[in-house]
């Protein structure tokens, strides 16, 4: 705006703002300042109208607008480590494409699946399937987009990431990676020892439940004990002969793809000879029949009725007049097939889902029972139960790490013939032929096997078989043994790649804490980070239930995933010049996509555990912030953030900025000493103080000379500036110019700093102190001419006199008043800017007050009011006082203040005349009246403020005439005369204060 006016500035068309505080009031211009008192401010009349002229109107207003380093090293015989230079001969099937179906398929698929189908329904496990796996294809295009961008060494995903986002994304998701595969490693484990103890040995257990109820809690302890010494097991292998874990891969792998085939093989043997599994029911209750062998009461032979084995698990003894339970008793015995074929038509009872608490019976739906009253003694029962509860979202946190292992080739890219093509392809072919297995498994599960049958997860109404072994051919063992190889040879893998990748974060030294993991044996092996992956396995085995950890890991690797469709997208976005990936089917919407995708399956998995991922993450990522070694990786956050600010500054640019969008834009103007130091660092805290880390501040202070000549010095000023900024807190970027002289640079940097719309709006200083003593004029002409190019380029102005006694950042000042001495209407800044300052620790326990003046025909009662009113529509606590100052006679004080301030001038240098002849030539009735002015205001200020914290005083502009600045600062002098902290204000033009209303 025009200064003091509503228009715009000149060649804007914008009409101007509706405005109570300036428009409206050119009628009755020229009447305020009628009254001598008031004399300081009367060259800004049209300006800055008088408080007390707007206060009706004001009250009144209620319109108020508003690589890590390729971490697989080469070690040589004498154990001098090198990087491995090796031909890359593997390609697309045997890098990529072998390796992430090892690490798709395994244990869920094999222990979980067939469960999941019988508890969900064929419908909502493929619906569970789908959104997994849609999941993992998304990021795979991303991972692949950002993987053929380069080459990425070991680590994978916390390579990619860290090299894309930067050290804070990349350890805080690296580390979610490695406690991911560690947990992994964990879940492996679990069921490579539920495979043997119940289905291959399970005779051998150490824990034996003396009473039903206890059964449970038995096989959890063994799944401790068990589990606890193959992880040892398994942790010396990794230790001792890791290059043979490497060769056992492929055998691993063979035990997958044998037990897939054998799977297949037997759905379609079911066609034309079904596998005989007779199922025993109660009513519609399935039985553990691993107990019996006949499913019948009672059985004659020759011709006598004899009690069967089944008998005496609900009778008290094997009599025909025993006792029974009475929902033995009423319902009768049926058996029927648990696989019936493809062909049976069973999947329409399968097709929908039937969860339960934990406890609940197993039963057959659409069979026919007769129900009992007292079911308490149930437990004791061969009944098949719930060993959980069931709902959908926890079937997809522990089906979702079946889906993982997708970056198993992307971790290869060194190994690979032509990474650019194979990591693509392969793994995208690779979730392919997962995908389609997962869901042909589902859907055949459902159309071959019996319901009862898939909801029993340990196989007990099938004579304790592997339920998914039930359809294998030609043995049900070729799916036990396979299955239990692949969760050994899985749990290896995690227990081997977690370490490097903790190893590979340690050496990238972005953690601090972590750096002891990143030394190991003298052949490069991570010892220290094994034993702490050994460590963190051992609480996912101290959990002891496969259906409790696959959840926690899921967390992990989807909180990974997230953080893969960021990166891509923010790449994708960027185009930066180096982003140039050789798989070019991707878009920033697919990214976007999977990363919305990964978000919804963490919470619809687990929310509580989602937030302890994202806690945990958060935490690490405000760490390594916070103390993390700095790494100059390219950060496409702050690419991103560089694109968003240059789209910000451009919108900024387009439209001038709205009362309601103002903010205090700070440029401070320091001073520096003879060693370049700041002068006043006190400036920097008061910044600080009203600031308080917002919005935007800009610290310059300005060297005298040439920049040729006085560059090294400018740099080193700036880190002096810098270092005094982070002392005292402030937020803000740092500039020092260099100019031949003080007055020019000053200039300069009001006029240019900041950069398009995002530009400085008010300007602090401090108060030219000893300016009378200056052997030249320098200083103060200085700071005067700063007073008009503030006012020219109609920004607000801070001026601070006693700056070095303004408390620190640390002080806490105690019970005290800022006191707002209201006297020419400025757009509000007087009342925004202690509403700012209270907002800071220093000065919260700090009351307001706020004065204004009344002259003679003023209704001071009137005024108070209207001032209350006002201040209640801004939602302002303040006292608020009018302060009378009626005209009266010029003291004798005053002329002689102006006869002091006059013999300092030049011309009585020059002029030799008798004392009355001086004071008839020089004291001019201006310069006596703005002293009258000044001397009487001051009077009133220090009577009412004197032990205020802090006093906020209008600054009346200098004069038009250069001539008077030396008078100019002597009137200024003369107003602050006897306070401590004093700020004077000078509006930019334009209104503020509805910014806050």
């Amino acid at each position: 705006m025009e200064h003091g006016e509503g228009s715009r500035q000149s060649g804007d068309n914008t009409p101007r703002e509706s405005s109570p505080f300036i428009n409206n009031t050119d009628h009755d211009r020229g009447n305020y300042y009628d009254g001598k008192n008031m004399a300081l401010f009367e060259e800004e009349i049209e300006s800055n109208p008088m408080v007390s002229s707007l206060l009706n109107k004001l009250a009144n207003y209620t319109n108020l607008t508003q690589g890590v380093t390729e971490h697989e090293e080469y070690e040589n015989e004498d154990g001098v480590t090198k990087i491995a230079v090796k031909s890359s001969q593997m390609g697309t099937f045997i890098g990529v494409y072998l390796p992430c179906m090892q690490n798709i398929l395994g244990v869920i698929l094999f222990l979980r699946l067939t469960w999941i189908v019988g508890t969900a329904g064929i419908m909502e496990s493929f619906a569970i399937v789908v959104m997994c796996c849609t999941c993992t294809m998304l990021t795979a295009i991303s991972m692949s987009a950002i993987a053929t961008n380069g080459v990425v060494p070991a680590g994978g995903s916390y390579y990619m990431i860290s090299r894309s986002l930067g050290p804070e994304f990349g350890g805080a998701v690296g580390l979610c990676f490695y406690l991911g595969t560690t947990f992994a490693g964990s879940m492996y484990i679990l069921g490579t020892i539920e495979i043997l103890l119940t289905y291959i040995v399970p005779n051998t257990a150490v824990f034996v439940a003396e009473k039903k109820e206890d059964e449970t809690e038995a096989m959890l302890n063994n799944m401790r004990v068990y589990g606890t010494c193959c992880l040892a097991l398994m942790a010396l292998v990794v230790f001792v002969g890791v290059k043979y874990v490497n060769k056992l891969a492929l055998v691993f792998l063979a035990c997958v793809v044998l037990s897939i085939m054998a799977i297949y093989a037997g759905v379609i043997k079911t066609v034309i000879e079904p596998p005989n599994y007779p199922i025993c029911l109660l009513g519609n209750r399935s039985l553990q029949n691993h107990n019996f062998e006949k499913c019948m009461k009672t059985e004659v032979i020759k011709n006598v009725t004899y009690t069967t084995e089944l008998w005496k698990l609900f009778c008290d003894s094997p009599h025909l007049n025993a006792t029974c339970d009475e929902y033995f008793t009423l319902n009768n015995l049926t058996e029927i097939q648990g696989i019936p074929g493809l062909l049976s038509g069973v999947i329409k009872d399968n097709m929908w889902g039937e969860y339960g608490p934990s406890g609940m019976l197993v039963e057959k739906k659409n069979q026919s029972s007769v129900p009992v009253q007292d079911n308490s003694r149930d437990i004791y029962k061969p009944y098949i139960f719930n060993d959980i509860s069931t709902f959908f979202t926890l079937l997809v946190g522990i089906y979702f790490p079946s889906v993982t292992g997708i970056m198993a080739g992307s971790n290869r890219s060194g190994d690979l013939r032509d990474a650019q093509r194979s990591i693509p392809i392969g793994t995208i072919l690779a979730i392919a032929t997962t995908s389609f297995i997962y869901m042909t498994c589902v859907v055949l599960f459902g159309a071959c096997i019996e319901g009862v049958v898939l909801r029993d997860k340990f196989g007990n109404s099938v004579n304790k078989n592997l339920v998914i072994g039930t359809l294998a051919w030609p043995s049900p063992w070729v799916i036990v043994i396979g299955s239990f190889f692949s969760c050994c040879g899985a749990g290896l893998q995690s227990l081997t790649g977690a370490p490097r990748l903790l190893q590979a974060i340690a050496r990238d030294g972005i953690v601090p804490f972590l750096q002891v993991f990143g030394h190991g044996k003298a052949n490069g092996e991570p010892t220290w980070a094994l034993l702490m992956t050994v460590g963190i396995c051992e609480i996912g085995i101290l959990i002891a239930s496969l259906d409790a950890v696959a959840p926690i890991l899921s967390m992990f690797f989807l909180m990974c995933y997230l953080f893969v469709n960021l990166a891509c997208a923010v790449q994708t976005l960027l185009r930066t010049p180096n982003w140039r990936p050789r798989f070019k089917f991707y878009h920033w919407t697919l990214s976007f996509l999977g990363m919305s995708l990964c978000l919804s399956l963490m919470f619809i998995s687990s929310w509580y555990y989602a937030l302890v991922a994202m806690s945990i993450a958060g935490c690490i990522y405000k760490y390594i912030e916070y103390r993390g070694a700095e790494k100059e990786w390219g950060d496409g956050i702050r690419g991103l953030s560089l694109n968003a600010a240059r789209y910000a500054l451009i919108r900024l640019e387009e439209v001038p900025t709205h009362t309601k969008n103002w903010r205090p834009q700070l440029l401070v103007l320091l001073k520096l000493d003879s060693d370049l130091g700041v002068k006043h660092p006190r400036l920097l805290s008061f910044t600080t103080q009203l600031k308080a880390g917002k919005g935007l501040t800009i610290v310059s202070s300005v060297l005298e000379g040439t920049y040729m000549t006085l560059g090294a010095e400018a740099k080193s000023a700036e880190q002096n500036v810098k270092s005094a900024m982070h002392l005292e807190r402030t937020k803000g970027f740092c500039h020092v110019v260099v100019s031949s002289n003080l007055r020019d640079g000053f200039s300069h940097l009001i006029q240019s700093a900041g950069l398009g719309g995002m530009k400085h709006n008010a300007v602090l200083m401090a108060w030219p102190g000893g300016w009378k003593q200056a052997e030249d004029s320098y200083p103060w002409k200085n700071f005067i001419e700063t007073v008009r190019e503030t006012t020219s380029a109609h920004q607000a102005l801070l001026v601070a006199k006693n700056i070095d006694k303004f408390p620190c950042n640390q002080d806490r000042l105690g019970e005290g008043t800022i006191d707002v001495w209201w006297i020419v209407h400025d757009g509000g800044l007087l009342m925004l800017l202690p509403f700012l300052l209270r907002q800071h620790k220093v000065w919260r326990k700090c009351k307001m007050r706020i004065f204004t003046v009344a002259q003679m025909n003023d209704n001071s009662i009137q005024m108070k009011k209207d001032l209350q009113m006002f201040l209640y529509h801004l939602r302002l606590n303040a006292v608020v006082e009018v302060v009378e100052m009626h005209d009266s006679d010029i003291a004798a004080f005053t002329y002689e203040k102006t006869l002091v301030m006059e013999q300092r001038s030049q011309m009585l240098k020059q002029m030799q005349l008798s004392r009355t002849e001086r004071e008839r030539e020089v004291m001019n009735q201006s310069n006596v009246r703005r002293m009258h002015t000044a001397v009487k205001l001051n009077e009133v200020v220090v009577n009412k403020s004197q032990g205020a914290q802090l006093v906020l005083l209008n600054m009346p502009g200098p004069p038009k005439n250069k001539g008077g600045d030396e008078n100019y600062m002597e009137f200024l002098e003369v107003l602050m005369d006897g306070l401590d902290r004093v700020l004077l204000v000078r509006g930019g033009g334009r209104e503020v204060i509805t910014i806050y209303s």
